[in-house]
């Protein structure tokens, strides 16, 4: 695919985290404050597993064993995401994707540079605790603590090379993401108003 030219010249960052790290909910605050368009890779993936679509039922058996969806499905709906908000967005966040090195070369060849990297860093025991509350209300089928292990070693294996890459490029903020939803959040505005 070649890259989008609506998209050429948007703000856009990926946020990355382990499951858990408070990614979605950051990533509300600086929608609400920066008018940037939230794209969860998550949530795009589980609103086509509810459309009940055959691709949505085979998504749902892979995302039930915490394993990761191709890429050209996952830049597949990125993409039309993107181009569907691309005139009215003043930036986007895309939220829990690249998984992978080649996830995030893809991207930038197939749609669109990205500016930077936000890195919301929290401990392991912490992204576990807050998963395990969120599942007695969250009704997802990811939320359970068997699922959660994996799908936390399948983060540490897979994305530090990516955060490595944008590291060497000077291209991640890290923010230490332990404290208080606002305290996080301070330290994100400290950055995007820099941008």
């Amino acid at each position: 695919m070649p890259p989008v030219p609506e998209l050429k010249n948007a703000k856009i960052f990926f946020v990355l985290g382990g499951p858990g790290s408070g990614k979605g909910t950051q990533c509300e605050k600086i929608v609400a404050k920066y008018g940037f368009t939230h794209l969860s890779t998550g949530d795009l993936l589980r609103e086509e597993v509810a459309s009940g679509s055959a691709r949505g039922k085979e998504l749902s058996k892979i995302m039930e064993k915490g394993e990761l969806v191709s890429l050209e499905t996952v830049l597949g709906l990125l993409r039309d995401a993107m181009i569907k908000k691309a005139s009215t967005s003043k930036g986007f966040l895309i939220d829990g994707y690249p998984r992978e090195l080649d996830q995030s070369k893809r991207f930038e060849s197939d749609i669109a540079p990205v500016r930077s990297v936000i890195y919301f860093e929290v401990s392991d025991e912490t992204m576990k605790k807050r998963l395990l509350k969120r599942a007695e209300t969250s009704g997802r089928v990811d939320d359970n603590e068997q699922t959660i292990i994996k799908r936390l070693k399948t983060f540490h294996d897979l994305t530090q090379p990516v955060i490595d890459h944008y590291d060497k490029a000077h291209k991640v903020c890290r923010v230490p993401a332990e404290g208080s939803v606002d305290e996080i959040f301070k330290k994100v505005q400290s950055f995007l108003d820099k941008q």
